[in-house]
């Protein structure tokens, strides 16, 4: 039997997952469109093709678990989705290996309550719907004894990216003095995932018998509004006067004609124009997991982009499209 860990996606998760195995003694292959990385790290990187099952089996034709933290663009997933989902799932079954899938909360769709592993999944537009067929695709094949297979389901990631609500929307702007304008609501109460937990959650997944045949829920903190989890950006920088302003449904509207990114994000806005607040209670009492303390989250999140604007100078912060931060050791 194999002992490699193929991460399909070098992403947001797949790339801190990759290092987090290599810490703890895996053999570990990232799998990426675009794959690149640390020689010296003990991880090995090849590009290849997702969505094809011939490519996945020509860079890894064995292996142990096979994670899969890939992330098509968010306007394309009704399509690229069942595509890459349907290839990793052959892939697993070729490989021998065990699966485990890295997913949000989008399968369930609006609910007025807590949310947990046992709420259906009953989605009402169509990246929460791909969402939902990718996970009950992979637990068929589980339930038919076919794929051993476990996902993981965590809330909007607060993080340093632009991806991240609370990235590169926000922390730049209060350290420059700018205001900061958010999607949605700025009281409602909502759940934020670190993706650290996002990755630590995932290898003890693969570790773990218990696992198998259930999605679950990452270990995160209380919820926090929009307008507190700014508050506690400010004061982590320092910064006692700052502007927060909600973009407002009727501009957010308009945003959606031009931009494919925010009219998916207004598909899904009932996730912040409402309560949205997660359980992680199972993998906590099931796996003995806490989250990484509220504190060290919004240190980790303000961390690259003062280190950043130290290097390179304040003012570079307002162009970080597609620049790449440094990383916390």
């Amino acid at each position: 039997m194999s002992d490699l860990h193929v991460v399909i996606g070098g992403g947001t998760i797949g790339g801190r997952l990759a290092k987090l195995l290599a810490r703890n003694g895996k053999k570990v292959l990232v799998i990426a469109r675009s794959a690149s990385g640390d020689a010296s790290s003990g991880i090995e990187y090849r590009s290849g093709d997702a969505t094809s099952v011939e490519e996945l089996m020509a860079r890894a034709p064995e292996a142990k678990v096979i994670y899969n933290c890939a992330n098509p663009p968010y306007d394309k997933w009704e399509t690229e989705w069942p595509k890459l989902s349907k290839a990793v799932n052959e892939y697993a079954m070729r490989a021998g290996a065990d699966l485990v899938i890295c997913s949000n909360l989008y399968g369930y769709g609006p609910y007025g309550g807590v949310l947990t592993e046992d709420v259906p999944l009953r989605a009402t537009w169509a990246n929460g719907q791909a969402r939902a067929k990718v996970w009950q695709e992979a637990k068929a094949l589980n339930d038919a004894g076919k794929l051993r297979v476990t996902e993981v389901r965590g809330s909007d990631y607060i993080c340093p990216n632009e991806q991240s609500r609370m990235g590169h929307r926000v922390v730049p702007n209060i350290m420059l003095g700018k205001p900061v304008q958010l999607l949605g609501a700025l009281d409602q109460p909502h759940t934020w995932t670190d993706p650290d937990d996002v990755a630590r959650l995932m290898m003890k997944l693969a570790e773990d018998d218990r696992s198998w045949g259930k999605p679950w829920h990452v270990p995160s903190n209380l919820p926090k509004t929009q307008r507190e989890v700014v508050s506690d950006i400010a004061a982590a920088l320092g910064v006692s006067k700052y502007r927060v302003s909600a973009v407002g449904k009727a501009m957010e509207t308009i945003l959606g004609l031009f931009n494919p990114l925010i009219r998916e994000l207004n598909k899904g806005s009932y996730q912040f124009n409402q309560a949205f607040i997660m359980s992680s209670q199972a993998a906590s009492e099931v796996f003995g997991m806490e989250a990484k303390s509220w504190n060290l989250v919004i240190e980790d999140l303000v961390w690259p982009y003062v280190q950043y604007a130290k290097a390179s100078g304040k003012d570079s912060l307002a162009k970080l499209s597609g620049v790449r931060l440094p990383e916390k050791s």
